[in-house]
């Protein structure tokens, strides 16, 4: 009996084990997951948890060292270039392996292989719109450059000899949690990187709820209420900026669009995204005529969605030919971000419109042929497929493209990841376009030495365009709004167009000498976020919508004050929450809120009444405004231009449009709800109505009105989540002000994701810096989120911008040499 019950043990624990060590569906093996030996016990970190001090690896061409300072920055120094990008990718799959992957997942489409049905329709709409099919091409095309190729090459190899290395124990954590081992890196994967940027930064359109718009309202409610160029801007090319060249020919617009031109298919909508120009970047850079030193100091703050790991990573990368320091991106090689002895740059998002739909008139069902220019021309097909993890078979989706690009879709559901796709219509979109090499554009700029260095770099970008700024030791400060630019007729791509008129296409591309640039302006500084690039004197048109003015109006009117600048005065300027909204609409509607006795005895009001228009982290005057405007702005719109209406969503007109009739035009139709037919409201009922619906709104989620409860920060609440949206691996409820709108453009999921001040020197740079996480991208390291309490703070690090590997300093922590195995 006892050796019954033995082998029955035995059996049981040996099936046990069995079933432990293999994944269940979409379970991973929690044997492995939970072993101590290899599990992710085996993640945990306690000390800088560097590479092997000696390390023999192949492919290094000669000796390189590798310091480490107080932060975990690697301070690179090779003897050739192959070298320091083999050692680049080598350290940032040491420390941002699982975060580069996923990243390259989501860009190609693959991410229901790890994590099962859910990704999906994420992953089809990602191989729907050809980014994977771009990247392809983009390498195949740049293939041509020699130097491409071998920084490339150099970088992957590197990656992989991280990934040569790894065995279960060492993987980091999110590959044991998902269950999935790494894949070999490659160039095309690095091209992937740049693509997800071109789709998070340049991926939006507004073309299909503005047509719905005109449908129902035509031409005039349109330019009346969706103008060209805002009443309050401060454009990036100072006003009154000479444009030194000949323009191209732009043709004519065709004949005046109208109803019948625009979207005519019905689509099911459900809680449909769009593009949100409120939350964007800042850089600027003050001339040596307004610093302290009498040499230029530039600043670049990019705000993006904040997540942990994060989305840069620091680097000094030092050859006989380069010295270079700043912020990176995990899976690409080079600094994207960043300065050198001699000069410094930074980027924001331009947001012009770089994203176009055609409605197509497919000649039958089997969609092999489309009407274009009076003939029937043949579709391009490819047959995608996928493989989802717990499903035995692959599924596949096969993709129509016309001359335009891809018809993203063909059916109307729910289920379609993003709702703002007009179904049957093709999508033109520039990061399609293989000329280009990107990465060469950081490539020379790492090395660049004057303003003639940062405008050749220039030629090299092609997408998502950026607003380069740019800053010099020879006392030179620039900014261009720069890239690959599509010539385009007055209003073309505001609306749906017509894919059979060939009057509709892309009429070729602006010439990247004739991106508006300035150069050392009278005004002694240059600046950027994300407003319009330039006044309507521009001759060509780059679109219709751009991020509101108020951080332009705000940095530039700092600037124009400021006088014997330091680093603490950009840095500062990058932390600034002064409202500049406020100051131009709250008394307009606390005068209206003034006639009411009643009104003034509320405590919001005189929270309202005494208010520093500062959206600082404890105040509460922030929460009362922020929610009002968010409310008044539905009240007066929501009823005309539904943003959720099953067949035809639109967009609101503008905020600052919005203003120009709160503070001109207070009999305007607009502010009459047309759901009441029985009561013509006007602009004082909306104002109280929402002003009431305000209060009520916070008082039921937060409370009474206090401040605690209704501190801006509370109500905000930042979070940094996880990448892969892992519990436990975020911080929440960050302490801190700002708000969309904000200089400090800080909100519940969006911020500054790395803020850089660079002051330049005849001698030797000072900058300073930091992003909101850590140079780890293990959630056990203690430099996986150390940087975030300071960065909530608004204060910067010193960058220690070493000048040769033999440097002493008090913050190196650790060296690494690597040999050729």
């Amino acid at each position: 009996m006892k050796f019954i019950k033995f082998f029955v043990s035995l059996i049981a624990a040996a099936g046990l084990t069995y079933a432990l060590n293999r994944p269940l569906g979409q379970v991973p093996a929690l044997g492995r997951l939970f072993s101590p030996f290899e599990g992710f016990w085996q993640n945990g970190e306690s000390k800088l948890a560097l590479p092997p001090t000696n390390l023999q690896l192949e492919c290094v061409e000669d000796e390189v060292n590798v310091v480490f300072d107080d932060n975990r920055v690697p301070h690179v120094f090779a003897k050739n270039d192959h070298d320091v990008y083999f050692t680049q990718g080598y350290l940032m799959a040491h420390d941002r392996l699982w975060q580069m992957e996923f990243y390259t997942l989501a860009a190609s489409g693959r991410l229901s292989e790890v994590v099962g049905e859910r990704a999906l329709e994420l992953d089809r709409y990602n191989r729907r719109i050809g980014m994977a099919d771009a990247a392809k091409k983009v390498y195949e095309n740049g293939k041509a450059n020699k130097t491409f190729n071998e920084v490339l090459d150099a970088y992957s190899a590197g990656v992989n000899a991280y990934i040569k290395q790894l065995k279960f124990k060492n993987l980091p954590v999110e590959y044991k949690i998902i269950g999935y081992q790494p894949e070999e890196w490659s160039p095309y994967k690095t091209l992937l990187m740049m693509m997800n940027m071109r789709n998070v930064l340049n991926g939006g359109s507004d073309d299909f709820r503005m047509s719905n718009a005109l449908n129902k309202y035509g031409m005039e409610v349109i330019k009346d209420l969706f103008p060209n160029y805002p009443s309050n801007e401060s454009p990036i090319i100072p006003t009154g900026t000479k444009w030194n060249f000949t323009p191209v020919s732009v043709p004519a617009p065709p004949a005046q669009i109208s109803a019948s031109s625009g979207a005519t298919t019905s689509v099911a909508f459900n809680e449909i995204p769009s593009p949100t120009p409120e939350i964007g970047s800042n850089n600027w850079a003050v001339g040596g005529e307004k610093s302290a030193t009498g040499l230029p100091i530039l600043a670049n703050d990019p705000h993006l969605q904040l997540t942990l790991p994060s989305i840069w990573y620091q680097m000094q990368l030092c050859t006989p030919t380069m010295n270079v320091y700043g912020a990176c991106l995990p899976g690409a090689p080079g600094v994207v971000i960043g300065f050198n002895k001699d000069v410094a740059w930074g980027v924001t998002n331009v947001g012009s419109d770089v994203m176009d739909f055609y409605q197509i008139r497919f000649k039958d069902n089997t969609k092999k042929e489309y009407w274009y220019n009076g003939a029937w021309k043949a579709t391009t097909i490819r047959v995608e497929e996928f493989v989802v993890k717990g499903r035995a078979e692959s599924i596949k989706d096969t993709v129509f493209s016309t001359h335009h690009g891809p018809i993203v879709y063909h059916v109307a559901s729910d289920k379609n990841f993003n709702q703002n796709v007009p179904v049957g219509h093709a999508m033109r979109w520039v990061a399609h376009e293989k000329e280009g090499t990107d990465l060469m554009a950081f490539y020379y700029l790492n090395r660049a030495k004057n303003y003639d260095d940062y405008r050749k770099a220039l030629t090299y970008y092609i997408a998502p365009a950026q607003n380069f700024i740019f800053a010099s030791n020879g006392n030179d400060i620039s900014i261009t709004p720069n890239g690959k630019l599509p010539i385009k007729w007055k209003e073309q791509g505001k609306f749906i167009l017509d894919g059979s008129n060939p009057a509709h296409d892309w009429q070729g591309w602006i010439p990247v000498e004739q991106n508006p640039t300035v150069k050392n302006p009278p005004r002694g500084f240059v600046s950027s976020a994300n407003q319009f690039s330039a006044d309507p004197t521009y001759p060509y048109y780059l679109g219709w919508r751009f991020s509101p003015s108020e951080r332009a109006i705000r940095i530039n009117e700092r600037l124009e004050k400021m006088q014997k600048a330091t680093v603490d005065s950009l840095r500062m300027l990058q932390n600034d929450n002064f409202n500049v909204e406020a100051r131009r609409v709250l008394p307009v509607l606390m005068k209206i809120l003034n006639e009411d006795s009643a009104e003034t005895k509320n405590p919001a009001y005189q929270t309202l009444a005494k208010w520093n228009l500062r959206n600082d982290a404890n105040e509460v005057g922030p929460t009362i405004f922020e929610r009002w405007i968010k409310e008044l702005r539905y009240w007066v719109f929501e009823d005309e231009f539904p943003t959720k209406d099953l067949k035809a969503p639109m967009i609101y007109p503008s905020k600052n449009r919005m203003w120009d009739m709160v503070e001109k035009e207070p009999t305007a139709k607009w502010f009459d709800n047309i759901s009441t037919p029985n009561k013509q409201e006007t602009l004082k009922d909306i104002v109280k109505l929402s002003f009431k619906a305000s209060i009520d709104s916070l008082t039921a989620k937060y409370g009474s009105m206090n401040a605690e409860n209704w501190a801006w920060t509370k109500v905000k609440s930042t979070d940094i989540n996880h990448l892969g949206r892992l519990a436990g691996f975020g911080r929440q409820d960050i302490p801190n002000g700002g708000g969309a709108g904000i200089v400090n453009a800080t909100t519940e999921l969006n911020g500054p994701s790395w803020r850089m001040v660079v002051q330049l020197d005849k001698g030797w740079p000072k900058a300073y810096g930091l992003y909101p996480g850590g140079q780890s991208g293990n959630p056990a390291s203690p430099f996986y989120d150390n940087m975030i309490d300071k960065w909530a703070k608004g204060e910067l690090n010193e960058l220690l911008f070493m000048k040769s590997k033999d440097e002493k300093s008090s913050r190196i922590t650790g060296t690494v040499k690597i040999i050729k195995k």
